[in-house]
C-alpha cells in the first residue's frame, strides 16, 4: 500500500510531501514525494487516545464490569478513530469496581487496552454530577487495595477523586505503587487543589465540569489546575464547556501540552440513542445525554469529531488539536508519542478527509 496524504502528522507537527509505503501491516518507509501517488487522503495521522470512556457500542462498564465488555467498547470506538482507550468505571459498589479490575486485568496487553479508570467513589458530593451518592464514600482501604492489586498486574490505572477529601497516606500509597491521581467532581479551594498537587495528583478530570465556578476571591481548583503543570482533560463537544471558556483554559495554561481531549463517552458512542445508569435511563437529547434530573450524563461525541470541534469553532490550530487527542494524552500516563516510521504498526494510525471525518485506512 502506497499512501500519499496531503498532510503527514509527525514528531508534532503536520507536514507535507511525504508518502507513507506500506505492507503487511506495517510502514516500510516515510518519503519525499511530489507525486499523489496511488492514494490520496487528506491527513495522516496516529490514532486518537482516550482516557476516559464509560462506555460504547450499547455498552456501559459499570452495567457490564465484564471483559467482553471491554472489548465491545474498544471496538465501537475503534471503528471511530480511536485506537486506544481508557475504559472508565464511574462511582458504584465496591463489588463493581472489583469486577471492573479483574476485567482490565484479563485484557491487558489487547490492542486498544490502556488500563482503566476509575472516577470516584470518593468525590465531593456536592460536584458529583451524575454519579449517584449513595455509592460516595471517603477513599478507602477497600479502593487502595484494588489499585494496588492492578498495578501489581501491570495496568495502568487512573483515579478521580476530591483531594480536598482524601486521606493524604492512603494516596501516598497509590503514587508509590504507580497511579495516576486525577482530581475531579471536587469543591477544592486553590490551596486544597495545590495541596493535592504536592501529595501526588497529576491530572484534572474534565476541567470546567464538576467544579465551582472560578471568582474574583475564590479562583478555586479550576484557577489552580490550569495554573499548574498538571495534565487537564477537557471535553470539547460545546455541551460541557462553551468555546470561548475552552480558548481561555487554553491560553492560562503555563506552557502547551498539557491539556488533552477526552469524550467522556457513554454507551450511545457507536450504539443505540439511549442506555440506563443507576437504573435511570439516559438519552441523547440535542446532541446531549441528560438524566432524569436533567444534569448532564457523559457525554455523546467521539474523538476525531472534539479534534475537528477543538480546530473549527475554538480556532485552535490543527496540529495543536490533534495533539491533544494523541500525543498529550499517551504522556498523561506515561507513555512516548507514536512516531510514523519504519516497523510502525499500520493499525496504530488513522486518515481524517478533508472534512476531517475519519475513514477507514483501507478507504485511502
Amino acid at each position: 500500500m502506497l499512501i500519499t496524504p496531503e498532510f503527514t502528522y509527525l514528531d508534532g507537527r503536520l507536514k507535507t510531501g511525504l508518502g507513507i509505503e506500506a505492507a503487511d501491516g506495517r510502514v516500510k518507509r516515510i518519503f519525499e514525494t511530489q507525486s499523489s501517488g496511488d492514494h490520496s487522503p487528506f491527513l495522516f495521522m496516529p490514532g486518537c487516545h482516550d482516557l476516559q470512556v464509560n462506555g460504547g457500542g450499547g455498552v456501559m462498564l459499570n452495567g457490564s464490569p465484564t471483559s467482553d465488555a471491554l472489548r465491545t467498547m474498544q471496538k465501537a470506538h475503534a471503528s471511530l478513530g480511536t485506537t486506544a482507550i481508557l475504559p472508565t468505571v464511574i462511582t458504584d459498589t465496591a463489588d463493581v469496581i472489583d469486577a471492573a479490575a479483574d476485567a482490565a486485568i484479563e485484557v491487558k496487553g489487547e490492542a486498544g487496552q490502556l488500563g482503566l479508570h476509575i472516577e470516584g467513589p470518593h468525590l465531593a458530593i456536592e460536584r458529583r454530577g451524575t454519579h449517584k451518592p449513595d455509592f460516595i464514600r471517603p477513599l478507602d482501604e477497600t479502593t487502595v487495595r484494588t489499585v494496588e492489586r492492578l498495578r501489581d498486574a501491570g495496568v495502568t490505572v487512573m483515579l478521580t477523586l476530591a483531594p480536598e477529601l482524601a486521606d493524604r497516606d492512603l494516596m501516598g500509597r497509590m503514587v508509590a505503587a504507580g497511579a495516576i491521581l486525577a482530581a475531579g467532581h471536587s469543591a477544592a479551594t486553590a490551596a486544597e487543589a495545590r495541596e493535592g498537587l504536592d501529595n501526588g495528583v497529576s491530572c484534572f478530570t474534565h476541567i470546567y465540569n464538576a467544579m465551582p465556578p472560578m471568582l474574583s476571591r475564590a479562583p478555586g481548583i479550576l484557577a489552580a489546575a490550569l495554573l499548574s503543570e498538571g495534565y487537564c482533560g477537557l471535553i470539547a463537544d460545546g455541551i460541557h464547556v462553551d468555546w470561548d471558556m475552552v480558548r481561555i483554559a487554553l491560553a492560562a495554561r503555563p506552557k502547551a501540552g498539557l491539556t488533552y481531549l477526552v469524550s467522556d463517552a457513554m454507551a450511545t458512542v457507536g450504539g443505540p440513542d439511549h442506555f440506563e445508569l443507576y437504573g435511570q435511563k439516559i438519552f441523547v437529547r440535542d446532541g446531549a445525554l441528560v438524566n432524569a434530573e436533567g444534569s448532564l450524563a457523559g457525554a455523546h461525541i467521539d474523538m476525531v469529531t472534539s479534534i475537528a470541534n477543538l480546530h473549527r469553532k475554538a480556532e485552535v490550530p490543527l496540529e495543536t488539536a490533534i495533539a491533544m487527542a494523541t500525543d498529550v494524552p499517551r504522556a498523561a500516563i506515561g507513555l512516548k508519542p507514536q512516531r510514523v516510521g519504519a516497523g510502525a504498526a499500520l493499525a496504530d494510525f488513522i486518515i481524517l478527509d478533508e472534512h476531517l471525518k475519519y475513514a477507514p485506512l483501507e478507504a485511502a
